[in-house]
């Protein structure tokens, strides 16, 4: 009885080695070697970027047509430039006024709005405040609002019979309108909402556990924003602010319409452009030529945050 038992035990150990060799459901057939698959020969010239596709040329006509409508105004302004008398132009005293002041006004309204505009967009993007989405909608309004219309709703509520403008005229006798000041407040109204945007973005990408976990440690709510917050948006901040200025640096309707076009106090560079087509169009150029570089300088700097391709 005993050499019965063992004997079947005997069996029962061959037939897991052999399963465990052939592995299961294989009817007990030794598995055939598999070596390194063999590589298919590949076509020369079929190399193709994922999502590719060929251009039909029905698309291609209009496509090529639109780039063609945006580029050739900026090939014409190079063309038609004058290089040879340029250095001339923009060391003249109207055109380094109209530079320094834009340039100074600019910086003061970027400054205005990262003060502003970081709170708000922590506002927007970790609280749950009531109406946040009506907020967010105000916010992004003057990305859509004509300029002058802007520049308009500022005089109504911040000229001299305005809303709060007749109040900061009679009680601390303070004008803003027409004046350098006006312009910096034209050019944080329509600049602002860059930021707010591009800083509520950075906020909903962060990670907000880095936040609680500084909580958790007795870091108050303010310490937690600037010691941990603030360095994780750094680039978002540092992307809105320099969308900020070039679109400070190019704000014409609201600044013309709010500050006027005083040379020396409020007359920028876009104001400049114009006024400067009646008179000398060579001057105009230049102008036009140092806020084209300035906008391309913009561009390159952040390509690799909102123009890279996956």
């Amino acid at each position: 009885m005993k050499d019965r038992t063992t004997a079947r035990g005997r069996a029962r150990g061959d037939e897991l080695d052999r399963s465990r060799t052939t592995g299961p459901g294989r009817g007990g057939a030794a598995e055939a070697p598999t070596g390194p698959a063999k590589a298919l020969p590949r076509r020369r010239g079929t190399r193709r970027h994922p999502g590719s596709q060929r251009v039909p040329v029905t698309l291609l006509l209009p496509a090529l047509l639109g780039l063609a409508f945006l580029i050739l105004p900026l090939v014409g302004l190079l063309v038609r430039a004058p290089w040879s008398g340029l250095s001339e132009q923009l060391t003249s005293s109207a055109v380094w006024d109209a530079l320094r002041l834009s340039l100074i006004c600019a910086t003061a309204a970027t400054a205005v709005s990262l003060v502003l505009g970081v709170p708000l967009a922590w506002l927007l993007a970790r609280t749950e405040l009531p109406g946040r989405r009506l907020i967010r909608a105000l916010v992004t309004l003057p990305l859509v609002l004509p300029p002058v219309v802007g520049g308009v709703a500022l005089l109504l509520v911040l000229g001299r019979r305005g809303i709060v403008g007749s109040w900061l005229d009679s009680v601390f006798g303070i004008t803003l309108p027409f004046t350098t000041t006006g312009v910096v407040i034209a050019e944080a109204f329509v600049a602002m909402p860059f930021l707010v945007i591009s800083v509520e973005g950075a906020l909903r990408a962060a990670d907000p556990r880095y936040e609680e976990a500084a909580a958790t440690l007795g870091a108050s709510r303010l310490t937690a924003f600037r010691r941990v917050t603030l360095p994780m948006i750094a680039p978002g901040i540092a992307a809105g602010a320099v969308l900020a200025w070039a679109r400070a640096l190019g704000e014409f309707g609201a600044t013309i319409t709010f500050a006027g076009n005083f040379p020396g106090r409020t007359q920028t560079m876009p104001l400049a452009v114009y006024l400067a087509m009646e008179s000398d169009p060579e001057a105009a150029i230049a102008l036009s030529l140092v806020l084209l570089v300035v906008s391309v300088a913009v561009l390159v700097g952040l390509r690799d945050r909102w123009m890279s391709t996956p």
